[in-house]
């Protein structure tokens, strides 16, 4: 019989983790449809560790609780002009979810937004973690240290680990000033290899660009932040430099634009089909989206400048598999499809051998019963580890 573990305290939810198991892992629940579901009964409830401990504002530090829900965070940033630099996104639409999730769950799936280009990603970012190993063991590491274990750098295991190595109770982030203002280049009417060449152009500009996407069918889209004089005089020796008829969206316009490209909203999600989030070399991007398209019904996008590609495919093995075929270097993730198609194809792309033993190593170490998330990263029937 299947059982719901709700610890107030780390004392609590260490005597847990001694005691029972395995466990599927959640906080606000908001992930349980991404990747595959752990292969456990018993749900541990992080649900009870929420709030905020610290919030220095001069000092660019926020302390809180793990299940701390991630839209507070943001009000209370915004609120001191402050901002989480990579951009979280919002992708609980994707996994029929009604809440944006918690701060541990985004540092668990270590997933950023379109300002990663230039800000970094989650690990990037977090400076201090603490939980419960699955061996039971009360933590604390990174800022505000008490004790470190076993000699790593748990804030930044955490990190895309999806809950499978530690129960985090609380998480400590850097902040950083929010952008007095922002405006975007818009090129229209381009091709992907137009768009390839634009955005590397713009990258390696002085210009400071902040993001760069391209949307097949609309245009070219570079965004700038800073001050509005700063952003103005950047924006005209931008729009200089790339002579393609480029159009300047205002503020409003374009922070809803780069909302709607951040939080996978360019295309209509549709949950009979397979959303793919696919990493590679940015140049290649336009190559890879051309292979696959050849061969299947398919919408995309790139985000990254071109290094991240949103792919919307038939949900079946064989779309899967020409998906995967394309991307020789890089990374594909399954990000949003219907279950029977997680069950049967690994939703994180297959790793390489020597990656693969160093992660089963750190898996021993913090959690060798395999009581944390079994299953949910990688599993043996579909070619896991």
């Amino acid at each position: 019989m299947s059982q719901i573990h709700t610890p107030k305290t780390a004392a609590e939810l260490s005597d847990i983790v001694l005691n029972a198991g395995p466990f599927r892992v959640e906080g606000l629940g908001s992930k349980r449809n991404f990747g595959h579901i752990a292969e456990a009964s018993d749900t541990l409830s992080l649900a009870s560790f929420a709030g905020v401990d610290v919030y220095e504002p001069e000092e660019l530090i926020l302390d809180a609780g793990a299940a701390t829900p991630l839209s507070d965070i943001e009000k209370l940033l915004a609120a001191r002009s402050q901002m989480l630099a990579f951009d979280p996104p919002d992708h609980a639409h994707l996994w029929g979810a009604n809440t944006q999730g918690s701060l541990g769950g985004m540092l668990a799936t270590g997933i950023a937004g379109s300002r990663r280009l230039k800000m970094g990603s989650v690990r990037d970012h977090v400076l201090g973690v603490q939980g419960v190993t699955g061996r039971g063991e009360i933590f604390k590491a990174g800022a505000r240290v008490v004790k470190n274990v076993t000699g790593y750098d748990m804030p930044k295991l955490m990190a895309g680990s999806f809950g499978t190595l530690a129960a985090m109770t609380s998480v400590i982030f850097k902040v950083l000033p929010a952008p007095e203002t922002e405006e975007t280049i818009f090129i229209p009417h381009t091709d992907d290899q137009q768009a390839m060449r634009l955005m590397s152009d713009a990258m390696q500009s002085p210009e400071e660009v902040s993001c760069a996407a391209h949307l097949p069918g609309e245009g070219t889209c570079l965004r700038l932040e800073g001050t509005s004089v700063s952003v103005a005089a950047r924006r005209d020796r931008l729009a200089a430099l790339l002579k393609n008829g480029a159009e300047v969206m205002p503020v409003k316009q374009s922070g809803k634009l780069w909302a709607r490209i951040r939080d996978c909203k360019v295309f209509a999600h549709d949950a009979s089909r397979a959303l793919w989030r696919i990493s590679v070399a940015p140049m290649q991007g336009a190559a890879v989206a051309c292979s696959i398209s050849t061969k299947l019904d398919s919408q995309h996008y790139f985000d990254w400048a071109g290094g991240l590609l949103w792919l919307n495919t038939p949900a079946d093995e064989h779309a899967a598999g020409i998906v995967r075929g394309a991307v020789t270097q890089g990374h594909a993730m399954l990000y949003a499809a219907p279950e029977q198609l997680r069950q049967t194809v690994a939703f994180l792309q297959p790793q390489e051998a020597a990656v693969a033993a160093l992660s089963r190593r750190v898996k021993s170490a913090l959690d060798p019963q395999a009581k944390l998330n079994p299953g949910r990263m990688y599993r043996h029937s579909i070619g896991g580890v």
